[in-house]
């Protein structure tokens, strides 16, 4: 038995029931698609900001040096610019992971909807009952 217990709330964009129907499998492709988007978007906002308070980070230290204050503030401004450069960096790459699972999911559902679309429809137009996926398989 496992100690870990699900929260009671979910931040998943699309949580992981067991509907696997085919219209609730192509909403949460599409919810999961638009949430990697946006935080792609976020992400690249906070690189551009990262970078932006690092060159000033290094502004700042020339200030501090040129203004003949104690070297070890010239020291610690420097190490700032260094580390959010470094940050700004690994959130560049973070971005393009999200940007490139972005693009899976949505050709996942792209693909999805080729291969099951047409079953769907006529699943949902007849008036018989079908049975459930798995019933033949005796």
């Amino acid at each position: 038995m496992s100690d870990l217990t699900p929260r009671s709330t979910s931040t998943a964009p699309a949580p992981a029931d067991g509907d696997n129907r085919y219209k609730a499998v192509q909403a949460k492709l599409d919810k999961l698609g638009k949430a990697m988007d946006d935080a792609g978007l976020e992400l690249e906002s906070l690189q551009r900001s990262m970078q932006a308070t690092a060159n000033d980070s290094g502004d700042m230290a020339q200030d501090i040096a040129n203004a003949q204050l104690d070297p070890k503030f010239v020291a610690l401004t420097n190490a700032v610019e260094t580390a959010l450069v470094g940050a700004a960096r690994e959130v560049r790459i973070l971005c393009g992971t999200a940007q490139e699972t972005a693009d899976l999911t949505h050709e996942t559902r792209r693909t999805h909807a080729k291969l099951y679309g047409a079953l769907d429809d006529i699943r949902s137009n007849r008036r018989e009952r079908t049975p459930k996926p798995g019933f033949f398989n005796r």
